[in-house]
């Protein structure tokens, strides 16, 4: 085993020879990502690793020089190229916990970042993008990096995360863009379903989408969270590319065209311009819709590029959709909520049910204001509990620990009848 001590927490972490390969690929993509980076300097003060018997001062340039040499050499590292410092280091603390290291160089320092679960992973892609120089655009180098990180936790065991299929939907893209492709992806058959799988400890995790650019909220993800214990634990945010597609070899072939609802909505002017006759069905799902495209004679169905390759289906026209920016939000859903990870958003159920008289909502939300916390999105939800009483979903900038949220948090509270933390996440990368 090799062994690292932390004295930010005082935490002794070991990392497993026999992960070898995981290891130094993350390790070597680190250093051929950056080779144009600062030269070494001191390291933050206080950061030491024992690596296999000797103790390496991470205090000296020629400390973090020797002690990455020596990790390089553990990992049967054919180079002793020092641009490895820019990558990645997995770890397995004594109680279990799974944990990642860091190693950044930048503005003269060396710094050893103990980092875990998403937050960390989202705090290790936004250094991605902030120092890449190219020539990869910044969504290659995320999508590069975000693999070898899902790689690298596949040796443990792969997470298992639940979304709203079937194969082929765009809620699968959005499992894939934020975990990578060794996750475990499971196939669930609605939105409830992946609550109650990730509830039961079935997944680990579960993608759902909570509002598009176009159309707006996805009101069952949000109805879910009114009953749910579950954490908001991640966002993701996916361009949507509408496709128009079939077995059909030209477009006058086509007697139907099968979608999700929101899909159809949002391609209505392009369907109003060129297939004003054709029935439109909606159905559960794109893969669905995919599906029967694939099955049925004379079926089109609407759906992204997933879904055309999984059911080997033509692309008669491509981009439909009304607005070129369409964009639709999925949230990842957890068990725990994570620390700050330097951009986070905070996402809250309130409601001051029971209330009477104008100016209650102002009254709720005034403390954002007075602490000066910027609120950036707010949807309203009948309660469930009585008639014309209703929730407000709230999403604030920053993280429930920062001094301000917690202050202003603090008194909405005591101004609610209904107050819960549904997440406190890092934003999107991209």
């Amino acid at each position: 085993m090799t062994k690292f001590i932390n004295n930010f927490d005082g935490t002794p972490l070991e990392v497993s020879i026999g992960r070898r390969a995981a290891l130094a690929a993350g390790l070597a993509a680190g250093g051929a990502a950056f080779t144009g980076g600062t030269a070494l300097a001191d390291s933050h003060e206080g950061v030491e690793a024992s690596l296999l018997g000797p103790t390496y001062d991470l205090t000296t340039a020629a400390g973090n020089v020797d002690a990455y040499a020596k990790i390089g050499s553990n990992l049967d590292m054919k180079s002793t190229h020092y641009g490895f410092l820019d990558g990645y280091v997995m770890g397995v603390a004594p109680g279990g916990a799974i944990k990642t290291f860091a190693g950044f160089r930048g503005l003269g320092t060396t710094r050893l970042l103990p980092l875990e679960g998403e937050h960390g992973y989202r705090r290790v892609l936004r250094e991605v993008v902030k120092r890449n120089n190219g020539p990869l655009r910044d969504d290659e180098m995320v999508r590069l990096f975000r693999e070898l990180m899902s790689a690298c936790l596949a040796t443990e065991e792969p997470l298992k995360v639940g979304y709203l299929g079937p194969e082929g939907t765009f809620t699968q893209t959005a499992v894939l863009k934020h975990f990578g492709h060794s996750v475990r992806a499971l196939s669930l058959t609605s939105i409830d379903e992946v609550f109650h799988e990730v509830e039961s400890g079935a997944a680990d995790f579960g993608v759902v989408p909570v509002e598009n650019s176009i159309e707006g909220a996805v009101n069952n993800t949000l109805d879910m969270f009114i009953v749910s214990p579950l954490r908001i634990c991640g966002e993701v945010e996916l361009r949507i590319r509408q496709h128009l597609m079939g077995r059909m070899p030209k477009i006058n072939q086509i007697l139907r065209v099968c979608s999700h609802p929101q899909s159809m909505a949002q391609c209505r002017g392009w369907l109003a311009e060129y297939l004003p006759k054709i029935e439109q069905i909606p159905v559960a799902s794109n893969a669905e819709a995919a599906r029967r495209a694939r099955d049925e004679d004379g079926t089109a169905a609407i759906a992204g590029d997933a879904a055309a390759e999984v059911y080997d289906l033509r692309i008669l026209f491509e981009d439909i959709e009304d607005q070129a920016d369409n964009t639709t939000r999925f949230l990842v859903i957890g068990r725990q909520l994570f620390p700050p990870s330097g951009a986070d958003k905070t996402s809250l159920l309130v409601s001051a049910g029971g209330a009477k008289g104008p100016g209650i909502l102002n009254n709720l939300l005034d403390p954002l204001a007075r602490h000066g916390v910027n609120m950036s999105r707010i949807e309203s939800r009948p309660s469930r509990r009585e008639k014309w009483e209703y929730v407000f979903f709230v999403d604030i900038d920053g993280h429930v620990e920062d001094d301000s949220i917690a202050k202003a948090l603090s008194e909405m509270e005591s101004n609610s009848s209904l107050f819960r933390i549904l997440g406190a996440y890092p934003k999107a990368v991209l």
